[in-house]
């Protein structure tokens, strides 16, 4: 299906390169309905994909020639495929263009391939907390693994986007985002053990029992290359070490008196989120399988509670989110995504959707915060071809 979206790529593509776009590839944002910083922890998440998303519309070129677009820069970048290296990539184009990089690590043979036009679109909000760079990386990686025949799977162009956002975008993310962008279904959830990066869909079933995921964007913008993001995953590092373990994820629950006694305050706060959240990711699984999305409520707030209080990536933006969300009806709420800014997600009752919203909107107001912008999005299956024949 092409849409609205769809339509405006293929049209920026036109108005950029002056021809038609071999095809459209799309994928989406995605919202963490739980599990926060325990990928890069070899832990468990629980994503899902949403019904927002990016677009490129790409035709290959007959020369190694790289020139990527999108609708939010005026600029056209231009590169070589022989001058794709880390260093050399800056600014948003660093996101495409070590896609294309890090292709290579992962076995495509960069010097018999051709170069590429890319037009970039997309409606998932940026800085929000909804993996808008994830959903990049996504959209790109399927498009080239299509039109360079690499036949690589899901789960590599996962690592592929993960390793482009590490080593060229320099941001120490784990492959949550990537794997819930290239791998979610339609009203489910990826469970994903991002160690094995074994994977299972787990449905949700939102609409049967009347619910919706509420996002609340409070347009506080994050960075993940910056600041608190990289010294939470440095507190994690250096409490697994003094712990004796690969990752925190080899801790339980049992080990926290011992993690307590060996650990300053900090560190050990740090490393009772993780563990914990794990345990709330696991916990909400089996939820999910016993007792259907209406029992997920509680572990969705304990999850902010530890966000906000052992791993300090709330804001109070985000709290007032979450309060007023849970006051004015919603079952369970929690801040999504890297934290410092970005949405909180609210699991709604559908006929009280309207209600929660406008008393987020007028606490918002009260406290002279931004004006947050709140809808709904649904579970949606992850990165495609939208349209166009192979090349």
């Amino acid at each position: 299906m092409v849409d609205a979206l769809d339509r405006a790529a293929q049209a920026g593509f036109q108005s950029r390169f002056h021809r038609s776009a071999t095809g459209l590839w799309s994928a989406p944002g995605r919202v963490n309905l739980i599990g926060e910083h325990t990928d890069y922890n070899d832990g468990f998440v629980l994503p899902l994909a949403i019904d927002r998303r990016t677009v490129v519309a790409l035709s290959t070129r007959t020369d190694r020639v790289v020139r990527v677009a999108s609708s939010f820069a005026a600029e056209t970048v231009e590169v070589s495929l022989d001058e794709l290296v880390p260093e050399k990539l800056d600014g948003w184009s660093a996101y495409p263009l070590g896609v294309a990089w890090a292709l290579r690590q992962f076995g495509a043979d960069l010097t018999a391939v051709p170069g590429f036009e890319v037009y970039i679109d997309s409606d998932v909000p940026v800085g929000a907390g909804l993996s808008s760079s994830a959903a990049l990386e996504s959209a790109v990686a399927v498009a080239l693994n299509d039109v360079w025949d690499l036949s690589l799977d899901r789960a590599t162009l996962a690592r592929v986007g993960q390793l482009a956002e590490n080593r060229v975008v320099g941001a120490p993310t784990g492959i949550m985002d990537q794997s819930a962008s290239l791998l979610g279904q339609a009203d489910a959830a990826v469970f994903l053990d991002c160690r094995s990066l074994a994977a299972e869909v787990i449905p949700l079933g939102l609409n049967p029992a009347g619910l919706e995921l509420l996002i609340i964007d409070t347009r506080v913008s994050h960075s993940h290359a910056t600041g608190g993001y990289a010294a939470r995953r440095k507190s994690c590092e250096a409490g697994a070490r003094a712990l004796g373990v690969p990752a925190l994820r080899d801790l339980s629950l049992h080990d926290l008196p011992r993690a307590q006694a060996m650990l300053d305050d900090e560190t050990f706060r740090r490393v009772r989120h993780i563990v914990t959240e794990n345990q709330r990711v696991l916990d909400t699984v089996e939820a999910l399988r016993s007792s259907g999305c209406t029992a997920i409520g509680p572990l969705l707030d304990a999850s902010h509670r530890s966000m906000r209080d052992d791993f300090e990536i709330s804001a109070p933006e985000l709290d007032v989110a979450v309060d007023t969300a849970r006051r004015a009806g919603a079952i369970g709420a929690r801040m999504t995504g890297g934290g410092f800014g970005g949405a909180a997600i609210a699991l709604t009752p559908t006929e009280l959707v309207p209600a929660v919203t406008a008393a987020v909107m007028v606490a918002f107001t009260e406290r002279g915060f931004a004006t947050p912008d709140v809808f709904v999005v649904h579970a949606a299956d992850g990165a495609a071809r939208d349209s166009g024949a192979r090349p």
